[in-house]
């Protein structure tokens, strides 16, 4: 899914989520993804907006179509896009990600280390699916986190 080309930052609140859902969008790709309390003025209509709130409400999405900038560090680029390949409403341990990511050992507590940390820095929750890893660290707020997987069934 090609975004919508205008940048800027779009907000909507969420009653399942009990706080917002923001989206900070450029050039076609989603930057971030966020849960604050408040937002500031914004626009609530975008695409996308609608499609995370049909899957808050329980509508099966993935996302996969959907272009996240992965400006970041490689390794913890590869952590996250082997994450996104995690089916909806399937988990995997942190251990099974890190045999996912190549040159990671899930027997290394060093490498164990540096998944856990990649899922921490998750810049698009939601879209990158941190909260489907148990035993790491998602992107989302623990709350958030918790309703997601809620949500999924997992």
């Amino acid at each position: 899914m090609a975004t919508d080309e205008t940048a800027g930052i779009y907000a909507r609140e969420s009653p399942v989520l009990d706080r917002y859902v923001q989206l900070g969008i450029a050039q076609g790709r989603v930057l971030s993804v966020e849960f604050p309390d408040d937002v500031p003025d914004g626009s609530d209509e975008h695409e996308l907006l609608d499609r995370i709130a049909a899957y808050l409400d329980g509508e099966r999405d993935d996302f996969a179509d959907v272009t996240v900038a992965m400006t970041m560090p490689t390794d913890t680029r590869a952590v996250l896009e082997k994450v996104r390949e995690i089916p909806y409403g399937e988990s995997g341990s942190i251990e099974q990600v890190a045999m996912m990511v190549p040159g990671r050992d899930p027997d290394e507590e060093e490498d164990l280390a540096a998944v856990r940390d990649a899922l921490g820095e998750n810049p698009a929750p939601i879209l990158i699916p941190t909260h489907r890893v148990r035993g790491g660290r998602a992107g989302a707020p623990a709350d958030v986190a918790e309703t997601l997987r809620s949500i999924e069934g997992i």
